[in-house]
């Protein structure tokens, strides 16, 4: 299935100017000290196995001796400028542990692991080559969801935080089974709001191994929350299922168990209380997420058929005649968005217009 749904390689699409303004007018555009172009220069590489010996598709890679220190002293100040407040103060007590290439996926990260060597304390981050649609989706999950993104750019090249979590694919494989009833219940309702939350606002690929479960210890229970970690197909694709986690196949356990522990009742009240959510979000954000939308509709982040598909399919499902006019993914997107606010603010008596 997935392979009609899902386009077998997106292209990357370049950082407009007007992206790169918006940017900088929100603090993610910030010199940088090295450029991902600069790690590609590695001299040679080995191939990292997980404990069960499974290629993991990560290479440990190793520099010629007269080019570590100058890398591994930039990579220091990166930590510096995306966690702190980007002096030197701190960076004699920072270790670059590591550099790893990942061959797999279309952003080819580095992932750097950072250690302070005063208390063993580690941190990775990741190094990759700037793509439109990964910024706008990494923008639109600060803005609309409920986690907080940590990201910089500067030309070409692309910052992220390690968003922490079980993977998907590792977690239904070997933990899913194991939950309580209970436990099941509330990660079929995360897993509910989880598919509302990137089928608004149009984040798609969201297969098991895309995203990651974050549990949180409360009391006399654990709280669930699906966090999505691949921004790649970001308002890109045609096909309206793409953007429904519950329809690509990796995420079949999940449905199943959902459709077996949730009425369909309380399925509709979880859809309905994320878009009310979203709704909120959006509005909060409104200055910000205006700024957003208004360079999503001047950038070029699809193609026309793609458009056309995506378009028509909304309509079909909405009746909203503005997905009809909608002229690109960023039209699409501020048309998703404002059918779900105006359908918020008409069903809530208590709203303020």
């Amino acid at each position: 299935m997935n392979e009609k749904l899902i386009s077998k390689k997106k292209p990357a699409f370049p950082i407009t100017e007007l992206l790169s303004d918006y940017l900088t007018e929100q603090g993610r555009n910030i010199k940088i000290p090295i450029y991902y172009d600069d790690l590609l220069r590695f001299q040679g590489a080995v191939e990292i196995y997980d404990k069960e010996g499974n290629d993991t598709l990560w290479l440990s890679t190793y520099f010629a001796e007269h080019e570590r220190e100058e890398i591994e002293l930039s990579l220091k100040k990166i930590y510096t400028i995306l966690h702190a407040d980007g002096s030197d103060s701190i960076l004699p007590y920072l270790n670059i542990d590591s550099i790893d290439f990942c061959t797999f996926g279309n952003s080819k990260p580095f992932r750097i692991k950072v250690r302070n060597i005063l208390n063993d304390n580690y941190i990775f981050l990741y190094i990759k080559k700037a793509d439109a649609s990964r910024v706008y989706g990494l923008e639109l999950e600060h803005l609309l969801s409920p986690n907080h993104i940590n990201f910089l750019i500067h030309k070409d090249t692309l910052i992220e935080e390690h968003i922490s979590g079980i993977p998907g694919d590792s977690f239904i494989e070997s933990d899913l089974k194991k939950c309580s009833e209970r436990d099941k219940s509330a990660i079929a309702k995360e897993f509910v709001k989880f598919n509302e939350r990137c089928f608004v606002r149009l984040l798609g690929d969201m297969r098991s191994y895309n995203f990651v479960m974050v549990l949180t210890h409360d009391f006399d229970r654990i709280e669930y929350r699906i966090r999505a970690i691949d921004f790649d197909q970001q308002s890109f694709e045609g096909n309206p299922k793409v953007y429904k986690p519950q329809f690509l196949k990796e995420n079949n356990e999940l449905v199943e168990m959902t459709l077996q522990v949730l009425h369909e009742e309380s399925i509709e009240q979880y859809k309905k209380e994320e878009r009310s959510l979203l709704a909120k979000r959006a509005s909060r954000a409104q200055d910000r997420l205006d700024g957003l939308l208004h360079c999503m509709c001047n950038d070029t982040i699809s193609t026309p058929a793609k458009i056309k598909q995506l378009k028509s399919g909304l309509f079909e499902l909405t009746g909203d005649i503005n997905f009809k006019r909608s002229q690109n993914m960023g039209a699409i997107l501020k048309s998703a968005l404002d059918f779900i606010i105006r359908n918020y603010k008409n069903e809530n008596p208590y709203i303020i217009n």
